[in-house]
């Protein structure tokens, strides 16, 4: 059988449309695949830093920006950070403790021994324990923790810091840092993590909810190993 010039053409035309519509969907579903991945690496874990709370306080709850008693709330922009703890295998992790702790609007830390200058926010609750929902939902309010040096020549970015327990999992401690800070780019250990390890450290800015930036923060947490 002879196969004309033009039947050759059309063949090759309609190959060629199913070949790239076959690349698009390969290509779409690998983009899937790799951005669920992404999402369940384990969070990577961070050190602790010097500057973990020392003292107790009464006031250790979700709104970091009004400590009880007082009148006058935290300095410094306002937001709200919000999330869920999974596991790797993308289930909620219900009742996890999640302590959370940072520097205030000046980059100050509540810490006998921070060498920061700057002088302390009173107003600042500076240390949160919160658990996870049924849901492994956790939503918090603070303020914008502000940026301050480490040494002469290192300036870390703004960052809280979190430490996540639940029974059969392994602790987590890491940091999270916030999305299009410059100093990001110069930090010593944000820098350190592969690129997947520091998007995943990273919040995404979501929403607004009146003047308050709303903060998006996942956390993967990994099975204890025996």
């Amino acid at each position: 059988m002879s196969v004309t010039k033009n039947s050759m053409q059309k063949i090759s035309r309609r190959e060629l449309i199913k070949f790239t519509l076959l690349g698009s969907v390969v290509s779409a579903l690998s983009s899937r695949s790799f951005a669920k991945a992404l999402a369940l690496i384990p969070t990577p874990d961070e050190t602790e830093g010097p500057f973990y709370p020392v003292k107790d306080q009464e006031d250790k709850d979700a709104d970091l920006t009004q400590i009880k008693g007082h009148t006058i709330a935290a300095q410094g922009q306002h937001i709200v950070v919000s999330g869920q703890v999974q596991d790797v295998a993308g289930h909620p992790v219900a009742q996890a403790t999640l302590d959370i702790w940072q520097a205030d609007a000046h980059g100050r830390y509540h810490h006998p021994r921070d060498p920061n200058p700057a002088r302390p926010d009173e107003n600042f609750q500076g240390w949160a324990v919160l658990r996870s929902g049924e849901n492994g939902l956790f939503r918090f309010k603070t303020v914008m923790p502000g940026a301050y040096p480490a040494s002469g020549s290192w300036i870390r970015p703004p960052h809280i810091h979190f430490k996540v327990s639940k029974p059969g999992f392994r602790v987590l401690t890491t940091q999270m840092y916030f999305p299009a800070e410059k100093l990001n780019h110069s930090d010593l250990l944000l820098n350190a993590k592969s690129a997947p390890e520091r998007t995943a450290m990273t919040a995404q800015l979501v929403a607004k909810q009146g003047n308050l930036p709303v903060y998006e923060y996942n956390i993967v947490l990994d099975l204890l190993r025996r």
